[in-house]
Formats: C-alpha cells, sequence, structure tokens
C-alpha cells in the first residue's frame, strides 16, 4: 500500500513540474513555483516515465497554439492584402507585404505539390503490394519441334 501512495505521488510531483515547466523558462524556476527542491526537480526531470509526459504536453501546447494561430491565418492574409494595395503606404512596405504574400503562395504551392507526391507514391505502393500479394503464375510454352 505504501508504493501504491508513493507512485501517486510522484505522479503528482510530474504533473505539478510539467506544468510549472510549460510556463517558466527554466527547471530552477519551475522548482521554485511547485514548493520542490532543485534536486528533486532535477531528480523527476531524469526518469522516463517524466521525459514521456513532459514531450505530451510540450505537443499539446504547440498543438493548441497552432491551432489558434490558424484561426487567425484569414485575418493575416487581409491584413498583408490591405497593406500591399494601399497606396497610402510606403513603397517598401507595400513591396514587403507582396514578397510576403509571394513567399507564402510558393510555400503552400509547394506543399500541395508535395502532398499530391505523396498520395501518388502511396497509392503505387499500394498497388505494388496488392501485386506482390498474387500468386504468381508461371505459363509454360510447349517447345516446338
Amino acid at each position: 500500500m505504501m508504493s501504491g501512495c508513493k507512485s501517486s505521488k510522484k505522479g503528482r510531483q510530474r504533473e505539478q513540474l510539467i506544468g510549472a515547466l510549460l510556463q517558466q523558462p527554466s527547471l530552477e524556476k519551475a522548482a521554485g513555483t511547485t514548493g520542490m527542491s532543485r534536486s528533486t526537480a532535477y531528480r523527476i526531470s531524469r526518469s522516463p516515465e517524466f521525459n514521456e509526459e513532459y514531450l505530451a504536453a510540450r505537443r499539446a501546447a504547440v498543438a493548441q497554439s497552432s491551432a489558434r494561430l490558424q484561426q487567425g491565418s484569414s485575418a493575416a492574409a487581409s491584413v498583408l492584402l490591405k497593406v500591399m494595395l494601399d497606396q497610402g503606404n510606403p513603397a517598401a512596405t507595400r513591396v514587403r507585404a507582396a514578397e510576403c504574400v509571394l513567399e507564402r503562395s510558393a510555400k503552400f504551392l509547394e506543399l500541395e505539390l508535395l502532398e499530391l507526391r505523396i498520395e501518388q507514391l502511396e497509392r503505387g505502393t499500394k498497388h505494388q503490394r496488392a501485386n506482390q500479394d498474387r500468386p504468381k503464375v508461371k505459363l509454360e510454352v510447349p517447345d516446338e519441334q
């Protein structure tokens, strides 16, 4: 029963440290915000469980941030286009906005082409696998004499 309590205490400590690390710039500061010693935080951070959970938490945080940025991408595109087209803006500002629009357009086209190529490769791989699974039939032609 003791090991169960220890295990859940360690789990809570990992969770606290991970939450603090997502908000603090260093392990030392994260340890301070949780009230644990630096040595305890360091020991916890060296465990494989911590590393797995911390990576998952960071991925979730990045995914959430990415989703928020994607939601704002339409407004950002509108701002760029307005800046680019506004004759009242300095030429250098308009040129920079135009460069940004062109760069992003080229990048999106490149990504679309890569996606298309990947889909074609995947279809080809599936077709090859399907052909490999078929039984091989050897046709023998009788010799003419």
